[in-house]
């Protein structure tokens, strides 16, 4: 049996259709990431104990 991931927004996503920002899914093994106005393209995903790493290296990239 195939479980499906339940995305959601990021709180960033922004007022009208809120499709400018990336959608999660959290999992005990992983964290899936895709972008919300092309869902299908594809998604990334990462163990858990590398996702906050992640957010903060890109948060820190954003400030530049």
């Amino acid at each position: 049996m195939t479980t499906l991931d339940n995305w959601r927004k990021s709180s960033y996503s922004g007022g009208g259709d809120g499709n400018n920002c990336v959608e999660i899914a959290a999992r005990p093994t992983r964290i899936s990431i895709r972008d919300s106005k092309d869902p299908s393209a594809g998604t990334l995903a990462f163990p858990p104990e590398v996702f906050a790493p992640f957010i903060e290296t890109v948060k820190g990239q954003r400030h530049r």
